[in-house]
């Protein structure tokens, strides 16, 4: 298979200082991918880098066979951000959040047509939040509004998503929840997921793929590869224990 994403050699400059250095990645179809690292280690960079905001000043990046900075905005991918600030005052519910994509395909004062509405409502059935449409959206607990957020990309019917730090401010449970909604998105849309976040042992047990990142990617494979000490001290520093959450242990699945 083709790689949705190439970075060949990829180096990123911020003011004359090096943000990123020789970065080569391929992320294939129908993977759950994710980028981790520390605060401050260019995870955010790389992936407006991907997303074709930022121009490397050496190397190369595909997206679709494209270089991103040129790509049009058909809905491809759904982008979720890092964090997205909405008064928890405003007056919109659930229905009108995911709508927001429909409208941001059409051109200005054009309505809502019944194609449109019945793409948002399986949307919101994906990430079983059908039932909560009328709900303020301000209302909703930490990761409802993640799941809802969720059916806002979704809505472009994209091939692919890119979330910054998703599970940010997430308890533990809902944070399980988010990322097992994840793994069936991948199975049941066939959709390819790259995932930014600094936490390597929440991540390793739902991920196909892992990369280790600080300023250069020190380890990329499967999170049951033996990742070396070493490049664990290289991007988290050293006393670092990685734990891996076995799909296959028994109490892992009582966990669920």
């Amino acid at each position: 298979m083709k790689p949705i994403i190439l970075l060949q050699d990829v180096w990123v400059r911020y003011n004359h200082q090096t943000v990123l250095e020789d970065i080569t990645l391929a992320i294939y179809p129908c993977e759950i991918v994710s980028i981790v690292g520390p605060n401050g280690s260019g995870k955010t960079t790389l992936i407006n880098t991907i997303l074709g905001f930022i121009e490397p000043y050496k190397g190369a990046v595909t997206v679709f066979d494209k270089n991103p900075s040129t790509m049009k905005q058909n809905g491809q991918i759904g982008y979720l951000p890092q964090s997205v600030e909405v008064d928890p005052k405003f007056p919109i519910n659930v229905f009108d959040v995911v709508s927001m994509t429909r409208y941001a395909l059409k051109s200005l004062n054009t309505r809502l047509t019944g194609k449109d509405r019945e793409i948002v409502m399986q949307c919101l059935e994906k990430v079983e939040m059908e039932k909560l449409i009328h709900h303020h959206f301000g209302t909703l607990s930490g990761g409802q509004k993640q799941r809802v957020l969720i059916a806002r990309a979704l809505a472009l019917q994209p091939k692919m998503l890119i979330l910054d730090e998703p599970s940010t401010g997430l308890d533990a449970v809902a944070q399980d929840r988010f990322y097992h909604l994840l793994q069936k998105l991948r199975d049941k849309e066939d959709l390819t997921i790259l995932m930014v976040s600094h936490d390597i042992g929440a991540v390793s047990g739902i991920v196909d793929q892992i990369a280790c990142l600080n300023r250069k990617i020190h380890f990329h494979g499967k999170p049951e590869d033996c990742i070396p000490s070493e490049a664990l001290e290289r991007v988290f520093g050293k006393n670092v224990h990685f734990v891996l959450h076995d799909k296959n242990c028994e109490m892992c699945e009582k966990r669920r």
